[in-house]
């Protein structure tokens, strides 16, 4: 799988489950942070643009989280 495709699969697993910020961006920075350990990016800043993704992702679309 090319990194490009692993980015786009994982970028879907953000949209998680959680039901206020906190939980939706500790759920978010924990699938951003496995990301970028899969692909050999930097942890913390997987971790930063997971949390944030998943927050505005569910803030978004709530009736899909």
């Amino acid at each position: 799988m090319s990194i490009k495709a692993f980015v786009i699969f994982s970028t879907l697993g953000l949209a998680a489950c959680g039901d206020t910020l906190g939980e939706r961006a500790v759920i978010g920075a924990g699938a951003g942070a496995l990301t970028a350990s899969a692909i050999d990016a930097d942890v913390a800043t997987g971790a930063v643009v997971g949390a944030v993704a998943n927050a505005a992702y569910c803030n978004q679309y709530p009736e899909r989280c």
